[in-house]
């Protein structure tokens, strides 16, 4: 009963700051502005961790590695402490299991940000239809611009009805299950 309140609390914290980070990283990455409560609270929120990073480990471009870097370190320190939490043997393991985690911790990295595009989908989609002047609209139209923008060229609107984000969603589905998952259940199996 304990372990299943420690692995509970060990991945909603880690994933939680994961998400954080992501999100910090893809607002920099698609040009959000930063002077919106939602993105100012992102930093704040991620500060702690990403400045003394930072010192260390530059930005490449318009990639701020020093985040993306926090997101990977934090999912693996999640599978690790999962492993670790289950008493799985990590000591006399072989160098298998290792990069069975590191790899786990790249899917997670890359299912967490499917989730948040989609999320950020979504969530622009039912505040266009109830309030679509939200202070948080300018965020969410940078981060869907660079997905949703080249399939509009491509898709026309049904009536007023735009069936772009349906599109997106099922590829994100489509992603996850054909791609994603698959390849965490191989990292799992190896451990």
């Amino acid at each position: 009963m304990i372990t299943n309140a420690l692995l509970f609390l060990l991945r909603t914290l880690l994933d939680l700051f994961t998400l954080a980070v992501l999100l910090r990283f893809y607002l920099q990455l698609t040009g959000a502005p930063f002077q919106n409560p939602a993105s100012q609270a992102i930093v704040v929120l991620t500060n702690f961790a990403v400045k003394p990073l930072r010192r260390f480990i530059p930005s490449w471009g318009k990639l701020d590695l020093s985040t993306l870097l926090l997101a990977y370190f934090s999912q693996f320190l999640l599978q690790l402490g999962i492993q670790w939490l289950r008493d799985f043997p990590l000591l006399v393991a072989g160098q298998a299991v290792w990069g069975a985690l590191l790899g786990l911790a790249l899917i997670k990295v890359f299912e967490l940000s499917i989730y948040i595009f989609l999320f950020a989908v979504f969530l622009q989609a039912i505040l266009s239809w109830i309030n679509p002047y939200t202070p948080i609209t300018s965020v969410l139209d940078a981060l869907t611009r660079p997905i949703l923008n080249p399939l509009r060229k491509r898709i026309p609107m049904a009536g007023r009805v735009d069936l772009t984000p349906l599109v997106v969603f099922i590829c994100a589905q489509l992603l996850l299950i054909l791609l994603i998952s698959p390849l965490e259940q191989q990292f799992t199996s190896l451990l």
